[in-house]
């Protein structure tokens, strides 16, 4: 039994990523690399690695329904992987600890916005007053064009 086990089959709550209610993703499920971050810092970006890139696979994901699996295969397409790998890189800060707690909430913030189901429109007709108010508009448009037209200079 491993650590990050409680012994009832499911993992302890600090290794869940908690997307939302009804979704919690196993944090054994994400894939952490860290390398050096790029850009200025001087001394400290060359020598730490404090860059962090979270993998996490939408297809092999056990934390997933069919139904939330679909859903985010087609809203988040143009970030998949080949493989079905959606990566979050933060390199915002000079700690590793910080800049894996910002992908993480990144990738939480980007899985919570896929899996938000639209609400469907439903058809209303106008109203007698929008009606109105859009044939008023009309002929005032009309009569500007019509004055605009052919005068007489007689």
């Amino acid at each position: 039994m491993s650590d990050a086990d409680d012994g009832a089959g499911s993992p302890a709550p600090e290794n869940l990523l908690t997307i939302n209610a009804s979704l919690s993703i196993p944090r054994g499920e994400l894939d952490v690399r860290v390398s050096r971050s790029g850009g200025a810092g001087g001394q400290h970006v060359n020598k730490t690695s404090s860059r962090v890139e979270i993998f996490w696979n939408v297809r092999t994901s056990r934390a997933l329904t069919d139904e939330q699996r679909a859903r985010l295969t087609e809203r988040l397409s143009s970030k998949l992987t080949t493989e079905g790998s959606i990566r979050v890189v933060a390199s915002d800060m000079r700690s590793q600890s910080r800049n894996r707690e910002i992908a993480e909430e990144r990738l939480a913030e980007l899985i919570r916005r896929a899996l938000v189901v639209p609400k469907k429109r439903r058809a209303t007709r106008p109203t007698r007053a929008s009606k109105e108010a859009r044939l008023e508009g009309k002929k005032r448009q009309s009569s500007k064009k019509r004055e605009r037209g052919n005068k007489s200079f007689e």
